[in-house]
């Protein structure tokens, strides 16, 4: 580790060094704390983790929360240092926790962002999911996504949204109350048409791009045509890793020669299969060789796009 940092002081030095902001990362997942499926394969990462994502580049993150339980591992992550924040929302998935009692629910939602309002910079992640409707049912994801875009009005916050398999749906919802929506919002891990994201666009919103956003040479060609200033940069990591077989693969320069599988692990090697924030270059490489643009300029303008977002209206730049 110590070896990277001196790369990354020399870079910096040199002025070579690029500036990210990984706008969502599941950072509560157990994956990083060495657990997978149940089963504790390696010791607790996550400082190390994060290490690696200083050391690259990263100035800030934002973890995604999806439900109401991960407050306290998001709060308790978010507290290791100042570069970290969080959002506070119910996944569509997760929709069905509101069904006992959606008042309280709302509530504790509600109680949530008052008392770690310095570190929550969305509401989210919340939307629809058509694709995981044996998680909840597309009726209880519409009436919940719509209810908590209420907090949007009580807050004044952006929102951090997720459409997957729903756009008409999502898309309705959104332009009935688009006069609640006052600070704007991204729609992460986009994998829609051009025509969708100009709708989105238009709406006043931005469009996040992580490695789910880059599988294939027609994703490729809707990433080359939406406008630069509205792109934000993801990795969703655990999740979301740009894949040899991915169409995008052939635009990652930087990579690591230093991954082991889970059971074979050390401090400081990558966990093949984990993706991690401090890859959220290769991104970025990818934007870039599909839009034949200078990876650079892209790095500033991405930075400066979700500053203008999530930070611009805060103390926490």
């Amino acid at each position: 580790m110590h070896i990277l940092r001196n790369v990354i002081s020399k870079l910096a030095k040199s002025g070579k060094i690029m500036k990210f902001i990984d706008i969502g990362a599941n950072l509560t997942d157990g994956m990083f704390r060495g657990v997978y499926n149940g089963s504790q394969k390696h010791p607790d990462d996550l400082d190390l983790v994060l290490e690696r994502s200083w050391c690259t580049g990263l100035e800030k993150i934002i973890i995604t929360v999806g439900t109401i339980t991960d407050t306290e591992d998001a709060v308790k992550i978010a507290e290791k240092d100042d570069r970290l924040y969080f959002t506070m929302g119910c996944h569509p998935t997760r929709c069905n926790e509101f069904e006992s009692d959606p008042e309280n629910y709302y509530s504790q939602l509600c109680t949530a962002i008052e008392k770690h309002r310095d570190k929550i910079v969305a509401i989210g992640e919340c939307g629809l999911d058509y694709d995981r409707l044996h998680f909840c049912k597309a009726d209880v994801q519409r009436i919940y996504f719509e209810r908590q875009l209420d907090l949007v009005t009580k807050y004044k916050l952006p929102l951090f949204l997720h459409c997957r398999n729903s756009f008409d749906d999502f898309y309705d919802i959104i332009q009935r109350n688009l006069a609640k929506i006052t600070n704007g919002g991204v729609v992460h891990s986009f994998d829609g048409t051009i025509e969708q994201a100009t709708k989105l666009i238009d709406l006043g919103f931005y469009i996040g791009i992580n490695g789910c956003s880059l599988k294939t040479e027609e994703q490729l060609n809707v990433v080359a045509h939406i406008p630069n200033e509205r792109i934000l940069v993801e990795t969703d990591c655990p999740w979301c890793a740009i894949r040899p077989s991915h169409a995008g693969s052939k635009f990652i320069k930087t990579k690591w020669s230093t991954t082991k599988k889970k059971d074979k692990w050390s401090k400081d090697s990558l966990i093949d299969g984990r993706y991690e924030p401090a890859q959220i270059k290769q991104v970025l490489e990818v934007i870039a060789g599909c839009k034949n643009e200078n990876v650079d300029s892209l790095a500033d303008q991405f930075y400066e796009n979700t500053i203008k977002l999530f930070f611009g209206n805060t103390s926490n730049n």
